[in-house]
């Protein structure tokens, strides 16, 4: 999981408020939060007015389950959750993001795409939030008839290629999407003979990434939707079993204190999570100062240390030295991929 979107977070020094409200709707809502404000009102005499008026902003503006989180008179992120993993409201030292990212989901920079004749239908994810676009080139002639005669194999070249210049076009937009949000996977349905073209005149990049999908075209998303998540599930088990590997054959890292290290010397690639870890590192303002031992981080010149949750920590770690965070079931301790 890349955590670019949490990174804004640390660029604010707490306390933060942290909050996780279920799906309520109307006065039900409006009630509940009155009790999640008196709670964070009364932690620790840490309350602040102007960050708690925010939060009730956002916590009253959608009947959803949400993650909020708030310091100094800020919303700096807020997430919709189908469903929140438990009900919180807390002050910490740095924001507790560790039950909305396992429930969120790795969030896998991809592009749908379906093809035909004509162009293609394209939606990108990645970068913010899902866009569509359309990509429609030389629209005549489009279908190949049986008039014969002796200009019947004349159109039918000329089809041919209306059909290989629309995905030459395709192919361009792609690129330049892959290009833009890093994308893993470009996931591809429509004409068979236009997925061909299209894979044809796709950069190298770009076709290294493609996965085709059996089903779906532009009148009929149903099936294609299901395929896609299908494909990116099946990605995604891949990419944790890489990077298992990867750990495992490098013998890297294992345990707070070894990976709270590769941390600070900026050489982890990917955190491997078994779940929340609540026990305490101590840590100073610096994105990557944690360690297990306050000493050490006094010399590595941190005046005052405090402690914090260790999940909280690693994921500040981590977004701040473009690190990525998985969590898996194959792993009974913290541990880490190196980059070298």
């Amino acid at each position: 999981m890349r955590l670019d979107f949490i990174r804004p977070l640390y660029e604010r020094r707490g306390p933060y408020a942290s909050v996780y409200l279920g799906a309520l709707t109307g006065p039900e809502r409006r009630s509940h939060w009155r009790g999640v404000r008196d709670r964070l009102n009364g932690h620790s005499g840490q309350a602040d007015k102007a960050t708690l008026d925010a939060l009730e902003d956002e916590a009253l503006s959608a009947a959803a389950g949400r993650a909020l989180f708030a310091t100094h008179g800020d919303v700096v992120l807020a997430e919709s959750l189908r469903e929140a993993p438990y009900e919180l409201a807390t002050w910490t030292t740095l924001p507790h993001v560790t039950p909305l990212l396992m429930r969120r989901g790795e969030n896998v920079p991809h592009i749908r795409v379906i093809v035909d004749h004509a162009g293609a239908e394209l939606t990108v994810f990645g970068g913010g939030s899902p866009r569509k676009a359309t990509v429609e080139a030389a629209s005549w002639p489009l279908q190949k008839t049986a008039q014969g005669g002796w200009s019947q194999k004349r159109y039918e070249r000329a089809v041919d290629e209306v059909w290989e210049k629309n995905a030459q076009a395709v192919a361009r937009e792609i690129d330049e999407q892959v290009r833009r949000i890093g994308a893993e996977l470009v996931l591809v349905a429509g004409e068979p003979k236009s997925r061909s073209y299209l894979l044809h005149h796709l950069g190298t990049k770009s076709a290294d990434r493609v996965t085709m999908v059996e089903h779906g075209s532009r009148d009929d998303h149903g099936q294609f939707e299901q395929d896609v998540e299908q494909a990116l599930d099946e990605w995604l088990d891949r990419r944790r079993a890489e990077l298992l590997e990867r750990h495992q054959e490098a013998s890297g890292p294992t345990g707070m204190a070894r990976v709270s290290q590769a941390l600070r010397e900026g050489r982890v690639h990917a955190v491997l999570l078994p779940g929340e870890r609540p026990g305490p590192v101590w840590i100073g303002e610096g994105g990557t100062q944690l360690a297990t031992d306050r000493g050490e981080l006094q010399r590595w010149g941190v005046d005052e240390p405090v402690q914090e949750r260790s999940d909280s920590a690693l994921a500040r770690a981590a977004a701040m030295t473009d690190a990525e965070l998985w969590f898996t079931d194959s792993v009974t301790d913290v541990a880490a991929v190196l980059r070298y």
